[in-house]
């Protein structure tokens, strides 16, 4: 058994390491194969989750119309407004029943298949889901478009645990923050896609709207055809298949070199340090002392992500457009600049967060919110008095998507990457999973309960639960950028109440034999010249 001093110094020559490299340029970490493999990976995945968020509200009142078409033609009658407003509902919130079924089973396929291969066969439940969308209208069958929209849902809640997995796993932690917001820019992107082709004079009609869910495929397609010419997660492949050649060839495509012996061996020293590559359990991730505060600032953070308001914001657009002299028939394209400042507000974070680090746009991000929020209550409660008050309620509007997608809006997915080993990110992605999408189904819930309640006021609840949030990470959360997975668990560790050996107790010791074959299968790789015990 190793010293208990031994974590202390892999991290410390890993600091080492990092000061070797501090000269080198961010941009030289970004190979061909890495772009590529984080593009097409978000684009058949988190992209269809923006899409799928958006793409039923420009056709809605023609979905309707088909309801109530299909129902009399099988019943002789026409759908009363509840029912039809209780079909509608379902339409829209099954999809997140859906994410939450996909979140729960993530855990074992990425186990079993890995991230690439979950992200691939994931595509089955896009394309089917696209087919049974799009030729609902054709077969007379609303149920047709609510089953589809449930297997999309469950497609979306599988691809928002795996991307990130993939991606935090295929990144050096010089980028690993930018990669990582790849994919709230996609979700941005899919969002503000789904509104353009909304629009009438592309798909935005009442014979054309089935076209929306056809296009769905087209992602996905993509991914099925670019995505198996790019390696499996090297991390993935060593640490659980323990395939050395593969998890090497990996590390050279996406690290454009030869040598790729440190690389391998600084996955290794994770492995000797955390003396665990077992698949950890949901309830075993609940009840290991080490990782309970990193458990719960996912749970804060994906909370918030959800409870923070946009849903809300997204809901109130129009009628406030409306109010301010919008012309009913030019809103369509005036909602554009919505999803066009939610996309330029998160690549502008995914440009920046290497620099200024995940904590001060978290907190910022929410803090801006608070703000706004504050400022768009008063505005539309006093807006039928003042005439220049809807305008400033536009900008409040643009002013709240763009501070969310600054912070909140992705770098919950990058956190949930950085903070868990590699046995844990399985189990701690199901548990960000699902509180994301239950968060998800209750404010389409209770959101209109709200709103109905409080009027204009609902929005000071979603200011609350900003504050709530940004106050708890103030106090909470470390800054993770460019930091090590040992130097993340040290920072939590005195608020855990544990020691470092402590942590390594925490860790099966069945395990430690299989480590140890690990690391003698690799020495012979291993300039006897290079750094020991370099973590990432």
């Amino acid at each position: 058994m190793e010293p208990a001093a031994a974590p202390e110094a892999d991290t410390l020559v890993a600091r080492e390491a990092g000061g070797r490299c501090a000269g080198r340029s961010a941009s030289s970490n970004w190979s061909g194969s890495l772009i590529l493999a984080s593009l097409t990976g978000a684009f058949g995945s988190s992209f269809l989750y923006g899409y799928n968020l958006s793409v039923v509200n420009a056709p809605a009142v023609y979905i309707k119309k088909f309801y109530n078409e299909t129902w009399e033609r099988r019943y002789g009658f026409s759908v009363d407004e509840s029912t039809l407003t209780l079909l509608w509902s379902v339409t829209v919130s099954i999809f997140a029943i859906g994410g939450l079924v996909g979140a729960i089973i993530v855990t074992p396929i990425v186990k079993f298949f890995g991230r690439k291969c979950t992200l691939l066969l994931n595509n089955v439940f896009a394309v089917t889901a696209a087919i049974l969308m799009s030729l609902s209208q054709l077969a007379g069958s609303f149920e047709m478009l609510i089953l589809g929209r449930i297997i999309m849902g469950v497609d979306a809640g599988i691809s928002l645990s795996a991307l990130p997995m993939y991606l935090s796993e295929i990144s050096p932690k010089e980028i690993r923050g930018s990669l990582g917001q790849v994919t709230a820019i996609f979700i941005c992107v899919g969002v503000f896609m789904g509104q353009v082709l909304g629009l009438p004079e592309i798909f935005g009609t009442e014979s054309r709207w089935p076209f929306l869910f056809g296009v769905i495929v087209v992602p996905a397609l993509v991914q099925i055809v670019i995505l198996p010419f790019l390696p499996e997660s090297p991390r993935y492949l060593l640490l659980e298949k323990h395939n050395t050649s593969k998890a090497e060839k990996a590390f050279q495509t996406f690290l454009r070199k030869d040598d790729v012996s440190q690389e391998v061996e600084e996955v290794l020293a994770e492995s000797r340090v955390q003396r665990n590559t077992k698949l950890v359990s949901v309830l075993q991730l609940l009840r290991t002392r080490a990782v309970r505060w990193q458990v719960i600032t996912v749970v804060v953070t994906m909370g918030c992500y959800q409870l923070c308001g946009l849903n809300a914001i997204w809901y109130y657009t129009n009628n406030i457009f409306s109010e301010a002299g919008i012309n009913s028939k030019t809103i369509p394209y005036v909602t554009l600049s919505t999803g066009a400042v939610e996309t330029l507000a998160a690549v502008s974070s995914g440009l920046v967060i290497e620099r200024l680090g995940r904590r001060p746009l978290l907190i910022g991000g929410f803090g801006l919110m608070i703000v706004f929020f504050a400022v768009l209550t008063v505005s539309l409660t006093l807006q039928n008095n003042v005439t220049w008050l809807p305008y400033l309620s536009i900008f409040c509007i643009l002013a709240i998507i763009a501070s969310f997608c600054i912070g909140p809006g992705g770098i919950p997915f990058v956190l949930t990457g950085e903070f868990f080993q590699q046995s844990q990110r399985p189990a701690a992605f199901m548990v960000a999973g699902t509180v994301n999408w239950l968060c998800n189904f209750a404010v389409g819930l209770l959101f209109p309960f709200i709103q109905s309640g409080l009027q204009n006021y609902c929005f000071l609840v979603f200011a609350a639960i900003c504050f709530a949030g940004a106050t708890y990470l103030f106090f909470v959360l470390p800054e993770t950028k460019n930091k090590t997975l040992s130097e993340i668990s040290h920072a939590f560790a005195k608020r855990n109440k544990v020691s470092l050996e402590m942590q390594e107790m925490n860790h099966y010791p069945e395990e430690r034999k299989s480590s140890a074959e690990q690391e003698s299968n690799f020495t012979s790789s291993v300039d006897n010249g290079e750094t020991k015990h370099a973590i990432v």
